[in-house]
């Protein structure tokens, strides 16, 4: 049976799975059902010297790993990745450093890693790479000789084809996806989003057969929607009763899960708060939001800025309207245990989810497999976040737009039981329909599939190639004999 060899930035400890979200989880769970290993970054910074890849095996789960040096930290990771293509990605052009010369250390990482890989491959290994960290790296590891299936998923959003032709490497950009043999991304606007930046920045050609060509390569681009495990999050018979109620006294929680990041929606969010206890003052004193922030990529400047403006309005917002025994927000910056999540999406009677860009986001999915069928809370979500794609019976709001925000939230908050008991039916069908093993079966089939079409576009040209040298062979015998007998007949 082929193994499955996971390659990400980031590998997380196998001991500590439980505690990861988001790209970690997803990853791990798949891993679960697959043979093979996790090759990527350990999460370690060493000051210099060249790193070298350690394996460690746990309860029969397999991690290969190395450090990044501080300079690959500072420029592949905090540079190229998260300086520039996050911001590009996410459509935020005016927070990208495209100056600062980034890229050589970017693909230099990447070819580190497929040289350390490359020699762990066997002939049948199928290869999974994953986020906008590793671009490169099926490039890297074809011009290694690795003819292997090797397919890439996007977990963050992909931005409109103009911005991404701001890159200055569009190109090289281009041509590194181009070695992968599928592609999969979150939503079907990312996916023409792809193909449009494809055609634009190298000539990439659609086929008849709804692959697209980039230069001599053929790929398949899909829309794999990303999900969880709805068990993780959901109550068994008899836990309901142990738990607090939704409700203590007239006080509901609206809960906030996000990491700091400008991409967010977070001020919006804050902002929007603010507005509907000044609309609505019947709720002060009624209602409390709750935002956890975990800390990510705190060096790098837009993300200080953020965290700054973030302290600064619920500061604002807690002197205006609170009061000596309610605080009307409850904001902290620290990452929560995910053994704890259950209890804290449980007891919130709205979840409240404003990206103004995002791949996915899980949380809203969380959310929703937490609740109580019988009583449950209502998820607001920003339009622009990927899940709403599949999500359409939360209450959807556009986060550039304070008031739409504000009635979002009034509606979750007066939204009457039988109303909210028949959403929360449909949007958990989804959530169970399309969670992680949904995703990770439809991709790993449609990679398998691509593979095969790559092994039989290779045996093809191996077989040309032989007869072309066939060909050649005759053609010189051919010009030997004639030469040989024009020496006769002279």
């Amino acid at each position: 049976m082929a193994r499955l060899v996971m390659v990400s930035n980031r590998v997380i400890d196998f001991n500590a799975a439980q505690q990861a979200g988001g790209v970690g989880v997803a990853i791990y769970n798949t891993l679960e059902q697959h043979s093979g290993f996790w090759f990527g970054w350990d999460g370690q910074i060493e000051e210099s010297g060249s790193p070298e890849p350690k394996s460690i095996t746990v309860g029969g789960h397999t991690t290969v790993t190395e450090p990044l040096t501080e300079p690959d930290y500072n420029d592949y990771y905090l540079g190229y990745s998260n300086s520039v293509l996050w911001p590009v990605f996410h459509n935020r052009l005016d927070l990208a450093q495209f100056e600062a010369g980034y890229y050589s250390s970017y693909v230099a990482v990447n070819q580190r890693f497929a040289r350390h890989l490359a020699p762990l491959l066997q002939p049948d290994d199928v290869i999974w790479v994953h986020d906008y960290h590793l671009v490169p790296m099926a490039l890297e590891l074809r011009k290694l000789g690795v003819e292997n299936p090797i397919g890439f998923f996007l977990h963050i959003p992909i931005g409109p084809a103009q911005a991404m032709l701001a890159i200055p490497e569009n190109k090289e950009i281009a041509r590194a996806l181009g070695a992968y043999d599928l592609i999969g991304l979150q939503t079907q606007s990312d996916v023409r989003n792809l193909i449009d930046f494809l055609q634009q920045s190298v000539a990439g050609r659609l086929l008849p057969s709804g692959r697209i060509r980039v230069f001599e390569a053929e790929l398949d681009i899909g829309c794999f929607p990303v999900g969880i495990d709805p068990n993780d999050f959901a109550f068994g018979p008899g836990e309901a009763e142990a738990l607090p109620p939704t409700e203590t006294g007239d006080l509901h929680q609206i809960i906030g899960i996000d990491r700091l990041d400008y991409t967010k929606g977070l001020p919006q969010k804050f902002r929007a708060y603010g507005k509907f206890l000044e609309e609505y003052p019947e709720y002060r004193r009624r209602i409390v939001l709750s935002q956890f922030a975990p800390p990510t990529r705190e060096s790098v400047e837009a993300y200080a800025d953020i965290k700054a403006e973030l302290e600064s309005l619920a500061g604002s917002i807690n002197g205006r309207y609170g009061e000596l025994d309610w605080v009307p927000i409850n904001y902290i910056h620290r990452t929560i245990p995910r053994s704890e999540l259950r209890d804290i999406y449980r007891t919130s009677r709205v979840g409240l989810v404003t990206p103004l860009k995002d791949g996915m986001n899980l949380v809203a999915k969380e959310y929703i497999a937490s609740q109580d069928p019988k009583d449950p809370g209502v998820l607001v979500m920003s339009k622009f976040a990927g899940a709403a794609d599949q999500l359409p019976d939360c209450v959807l709001v556009n986060p550039y737009d304070i008031a739409d925000i504000v009635q979002g939230i009034r509606i979750a908050l007066e939204m009457p039981r039988d109303e909210r008991c028949a959403r929360h039916e449909k949007l958990l069908r989804n959530v169970r329909k399309s969670d992680s093993n949904a995703w990770s079966r439809s991709f790993f089939s449609e990679l398998a599939k691509a593979g095969q079409r790559r092994a039989g576009r290779f045996s093809k040209s191996s077989d040309m190639a032989k007869a072309l040298e066939r060909l050649q062979a005759s053609v010189k015998k051919n010009s030997t004999h004639s030469r040989a007998a024009a020496n006769v007949g002279t």
